[in-house]
């Protein structure tokens, strides 16, 4: 059977032949969660210097921290041994350079309907969403004070982070 996805399932083969995460446990054993956005120039293992099985990765538009963000990172800190916390955002993202707007205009465009309905929840200052969401990770009452919180700012140009929060 022929799909649209058969690059995919013949990359998935090439990788399964070389698979060593068999009975891995599953918990985050440098103890890591991070929130960062959906940005395919972000590896977020990579970046940080930790290979898969290392932490544990929340993903969305603009790397807000949401209520299914702050569900994962509750479970990740009582169930799957997350210790840290960084949030990350980077630059140049769509969620923080455009208007609602001016996103609802171009999905609307490419859709050929209405999009207004949806929500996409830009962002008017990035510094200040990113101490708002580290603010939010930090008084939730499910995350111990002794599990530390950091709001960093990703630069997809360098490479680097830089601690904001």
């Amino acid at each position: 059977m022929s799909s649209d996805f058969d690059d995919l399932l013949a990359a998935n083969r090439e990788f399964a032949a070389h698979f060593d995460l068999a009975g891995f446990d599953g918990v985050a054993h440098a103890g890591v969660a991070l929130v960062t956005c959906m940005d395919s120039r972000i590896s977020p293992l990579h970046m940080i210097g930790l290979k898969p099985g290392d932490a544990k990765i929340f993903r969305n538009p603009g790397g807000r921290v949401t209520e299914a963000a702050l569900e994962a990172l509750v479970l990740g800190v009582h169930l799957l041994k997350v210790q840290r916390i960084l949030v990350i955002p980077h630059t140049r993202c769509a969620m923080a350079s455009a208007t609602e707007d001016q996103l609802h205009e171009r999905v609307t465009a490419s859709a050929g309907q209405d999009s207004t309905w949806q929500p996409f929840h830009v962002i008017a200052d990035q510094a200040a969403a990113l101490r708002h969401d580290v603010a939010k990770v930090k008084s939730h009452p499910l995350i111990p004070d002794t599990v530390p919180v950091g709001g960093f700012l990703y630069d997809v140009d360098s490479g680097l982070l830089d601690q904001i929060v």
